[in-house]
């Protein structure tokens, strides 16, 4: 089930409860979310153990102070960031959770993005869109409003389509522009304005690839908070027209036999490894 992948809230839901931002923090001590870049700041030497107030080093200094997102084994969690130009400090480890390389368990990889897609928004939400005065939080949740207008803001979490095209026993993969050669992927993008989730999937895979689809059915989701997307997984069967790139964004495309298929990016944590392992198997 793709509500099982990490990034997802079944990842963690039996050791994490979230709680409103606007609750009273009585200062119990708790554990310590400390993000640097895209990586998680770990005790050293340990079983990828969080920091507490214990045990966290006293010179580390989190940069725009600690926020309670909820608690972590009946404790509370407060998650900062810590400025990417400071050295990882004596008795610490940081470990990436986004990329090929990271060996993060997966649930605190999963409570990272969490704590990473909270920061995003608090840092991107300081002020109102549409006047610029400083906004104050709507009680129970992470909207926010602004005194001075009314306008309600809530979290930005950008939905985008990923797709798996079938043709026989053929794949549909792509290589984008900015990737290096022999790294293939899925099709994927951002909805647009007035479009519904399938007709998304069409739109993308016209624009890279310039085939036509059918049979457009969803499949999964996940999570991805690198900032804040929403990955919406779909399954399709090829339509019509030849493979082409488009030459900006994606650099090639073309047909791949379902059990000799290149690189995939992503790694093992990606809904895009998920769908080519869970439905791109012989049909």
């Amino acid at each position: 089930m793709s509500s099982h992948l990490p990034f997802n809230t079944t990842m963690i839901s039996h050791l994490f409860t979230p709680l409103p931002p606007d609750g009273a923090d009585d200062a119990t001590p708790g554990f310590l979310l400390l993000l640097q870049g895209s990586s998680l700041l770990l005790r050293a030497g340990t079983a990828q153990e969080l920091f507490s107030d214990e045990t966290v080093p006293a010179n580390i200094r989190p940069h725009g102070g600690l926020i309670r997102i909820g608690l972590w084994q009946g404790k509370p969690l407060r998650a900062a960031r810590i400025p990417s130009d400071v050295p990882v400090p004596d008795g610490c480890e940081a470990l990436p959770f986004q990329g090929p390389d990271f060996t993060l368990d997966n649930t605190l990889a999963t409570i990272a993005g969490r704590g990473a897609q909270i920061l995003h928004w608090e840092r991107r939400s300081r002020f109102c869109s549409h006047c610029g005065s400083a906004v104050a939080r709507i009680p129970g949740g992470w909207g926010k409003r602004c005194p001075a207008c009314g306008e309600d803001h809530f979290p930005h979490i950008h939905p985008c389509i990923i797709v798996l095209v079938r043709r026989g026993d053929k794949l549909l993969l792509i290589r984008n522009a900015a990737w290096s050669v022999g790294r293939f992927s899925l099709v994927a993008g951002f909805l647009d304005f007035g479009e519904s989730l399938e007709e998304c999937v069409q739109r993308e895979v016209r624009e890279e690839a310039a085939i036509e689809i059918a049979n457009i059915r969803y499949v999964g989701s996940q999570c991805w908070p690198f900032p804040s997307q929403v990955m919406v997984g779909f399954l399709a069967d090829y339509a019509g027209g030849e493979v082409k790139a488009d030459g900006v964004e994606v650099a090639e495309a073309d047909w791949f036999p379902e059990d000799d298929l290149p690189m995939s990016p992503g790694g093992k944590r990606s809904i895009a490894r998920w769908i080519l392992e869970t439905y791109g198997g012989k049909s």
